[in-house]
Formats: structure tokens, sequence, C-alpha cells
């Protein structure tokens, strides 16, 4: 592993590429965007559960800032009521690949799944690492509550 990357990046098990080929196959058959345009649904995400099952979910976008493909992921994981996640991926249509997580997903696994593996793309290829490593000196909303 390169030294750019946290002590919990791991190299991805068979389970990590089966997690990933769930988010490609859901993006695949749900996205609405030929290879040259925007659409609505262009990624998809998904998120296993501590008793291995998975929960994929795809991008609403909108230009009120609707919800990326991640974050309706673990929304159907609590629907489908899985309260322990254990991993997530997000990938973008047309063969765009494993996409690493935006500030506001991350913010949110920080948040709720501190403990969540994020399989992102590394300087060396594909890697998994712990979600509390991807935001560093992260804002503690439950900290200003008080």
């Amino acid at each position: 592993m390169s030294t750019d990357l946290p002590a919990s990046a791991a190299a991805l098990t068979d389970d990590d590429h089966a997690l990933i080929e769930v988010a490609r196959s859901t993006i695949d058959a749900t996205t609405d965007a030929g290879p040259d345009e925007d659409g609505v649904h262009t990624m998809g995400a998904a998120v296993r559960s501590a008793d291995g099952r998975v929960f994929a979910g795809v991008n609403v976008h909108h230009f009120t800032g609707g919800p990326c493909a991640e974050l309706v992921a673990i929304g159907a994981a609590r629907a489908g009521g899985a309260t322990e996640l254990t991993a997530i991926v997000a990938v973008g249509n047309h063969g765009r690949g494993v996409t690493s997580p935006c500030g506001r997903d991350r913010q949110v696994l920080v948040d709720l799944h501190p403990d969540i593996r994020v399989v992102l793309p590394g300087p060396d290829g594909l890697v998994s690492v712990a979600a509390r490593d991807l935001l560093p000196l992260a804002y503690d909303h439950r900290a200003a509550q008080v």
C-alpha cells in the first residue's frame, strides 16, 4: 500500500468485489443518461450489512441537491432493517468505475457509520478504508448541540 493512504487501508476482499458488481449492475440497469449527457440517475451504490445482506441505491440528481447514491443505499439498508453496515461503494454509469464519496457523504458516513469500510480509488488501485479516516478533523455535529 502507498504511504499516502491511512493506516486502515486494505486490499479488497472477494466480498468487496461482489459489492462493486452490485453497484455497477444497479446503475447500468437504471441510468437515464447517455454517455455524453447529464441525467438524474448516473451513480449507483451498494452497501453491505453485518449480516451479509446487500442493499443498492442510485443518486437522484436535482438542482436542489438531491441525494447521492451512497445515501440512498444507506436509507434502503435501514428500511430493510439493517442497522450495522460494514462496507459501501459507489460506481459511475457508463463504465466510469468506482468513485470516491463526496464531502457530504463522507460527513454522513463518519457521523453514522465511522467504522464502515469505503471502497475507493487509491494511488495504486482500489482500496478499502475506514470512513473515519476519510475526513480528518471532521465537524462534530453532536458536540455543537450542547
